[in-house]
């Protein structure tokens, strides 16, 4: 049975990917993005193998089911591409080991005219992992996707806060929600595989995560 991590996020650009990959080396994890939009300059699975210190083709990445041009929100870039996004083909691949799922963009990015990617994360099952911003803004964002979360009883392993120190905001949203932090990652510059292991190692409750993982099997 897969035992999965989703790592999602409360906007586009908040820093999915980098924790994905961090998350792929520390855990040993496999890697899956199903559906990715907007290829001309590379893709988020290109920049895990690459972050997790993986040769190319590295079998622990699986490849998108959805690869579109179009560089939009899943179901306008299917549209313009002429692609019909079905649920049915979205099946998490079968791994022996753990397995990093990485979403696109926020939680209510709609994959079609009929379904939103949260909708889909429901129908899995499998916990998350919310990643946040600290800049000014994120307590609201992190709120309402905690709050949309708890609504389909998605289980939260944890937040991961990305960006420059904030404690406030951090305390402020741990202490409404009730979600434990799993820590912040920081900017890293430059980003290369060592340091980013290095820093999600020294820098997030990996524990927690283990924990989560090993309860579904």
């Amino acid at each position: 049975m897969t035992r999965a991590l989703i790592v999602t996020g409360t906007d586009t650009d908040i820093g999915k990917t980098v924790v994905s990959a961090g998350l792929v080396a520390a855990l040993g994890a496999d890697y899956w993005k199903p559906v990715q939009a907007g290829i001309a300059q590379g893709t988020d699975r290109d920049a895990v193998e690459r972050l997790a210190g993986l040769v190319p083709g590295d079998p622990r990445i699986h490849p998108e089911v959805y690869r579109l041009e179009t560089p939009a929100s899943p179901h306008l870039a299917a549209e313009r591409d002429g692609v019909i996004i079905d649920p049915r083909h979205l099946a998490p691949p079968e791994t022996k080991r753990p397995l990093v799922i990485e979403g696109a963009g926020g939680l209510m990015v709609p994959l079609s005219r009929e379904l939103l990617q949260i909708d889909l994360y429901a129908h899995w099952r499998f916990p998350v992992v919310l990643c946040a911003s600290t800049r000014l803004g994120t307590i609201n964002h992190t709120l309402l996707s905690i709050e949309a979360l708890e609504r389909r009883n998605i289980a939260i392993a944890g937040l991961v806060f990305v960006g420059d120190e904030n404690i406030d905001s951090e305390r402020t949203i741990v202490g409404f929600s009730g979600v434990a932090s799993l820590g912040r990652l920081a900017w890293l510059a430059p980003l290369e595989p060592a340091a980013l292991r290095a820093s999600i190692e020294t820098s997030l409750d990996l524990d927690r995560l283990r924990s989560a993982l090993e309860q579904q099997a």
